[in-house]
């Protein structure tokens, strides 16, 4: 049993509240099989246009030329770029499909026990995600557990910065006007944690798998393994 005395509690997504499976294999094949409909669809809309015009800027493509944005897009999800305009047009992508009922999110049944108890205490809780915070929003909002948005007090995306830099988790702790040593990251990413750790944040991590690798943090194989007090 891991215990701290803490604030707020930060945590990641993928691998850590939610098996890596069902956003490998489910939301991003969902993305990648609807990606060039949905532009064709609706790339007259303000949202979808917005984030095309910026992967033509990376790219270094014409806002007009859709169909070498969408190659790039495709690209990008091969390669797993953590790119904002991709993960905001995942987003858009994937609400439609909860929508439509087509998946809900998962959401380990630990990590949903110890985010209504943490929560009950007064312990403030938010996200940080490489997905999107309206990714983040649609994955809680459409649990298996039903919606658990209100849990949360906020979200951040990669629009606050890389999640393997520790500029990153000053920016967060500042935002959420906590002190660093008041607040826990959780993640299942080693790279993450040192950044936070380096923040000031105190760190767990999450072993979902066995053969994981492991670094200086504690670690936990549930969220029932880490006893929380509030101090705030």
């Amino acid at each position: 049993m891991i215990s701290f005395k803490v604030s707020a509690v930060v945590t990641d997504i993928e691998g850590t509240t939610t098996d890596i499976d069902f956003v490998h294999q489910v939301l991003f094949p969902y993305a990648r099989s609807h990606l060039a409909r949905f532009i064709q669809a609706q790339a007259d809309t303000t949202a979808v246009r917005e984030q095309l015009q910026a992967t033509a800027r990376m790219a270094q493509l014409s806002p007009d030329d859709h169909h070498g944005i969408t190659r790039t897009l495709l690209r990008w999800i091969d390669e797993d770029r953590k790119f904002t305009p991709l993960k905001a047009l995942q987003g858009l992508i994937w609400a439609d499909g909860y929508r439509r009922g087509e998946f809900r999110g998962h959401v380990y049944p630990d990590a949903h026990t110890g985010l209504q108890n943490w929560a009950a205490a007064g312990i403030a809780l938010y996200v940080y995600s490489s997905g999107s915070v309206a990714a983040q929003q649609l994955l809680f909002g459409h649990s298996a557990f039903g919606d658990l948005r209100p849990l949360f007090s906020g979200y951040f995306d990669t629009t606050t910065g890389p999640k393997r830099e520790t500029a990153s988790y000053q920016a967060i702790a500042s935002a959420l006007g906590h002190p660093a040593a008041t607040i826990l990251f959780l993640s299942d990413v080693v790279e993450e944690l040192d950044a936070a750790a380096a923040a000031g944040l105190r760190c767990t991590q999450l072993l979902r798998s066995p053969d994981m690798v492991t670094g200086a943090h504690p670690t936990a194989r549930s969220f029932s393994e880490i006893q929380l007090e509030n101090i705030s």
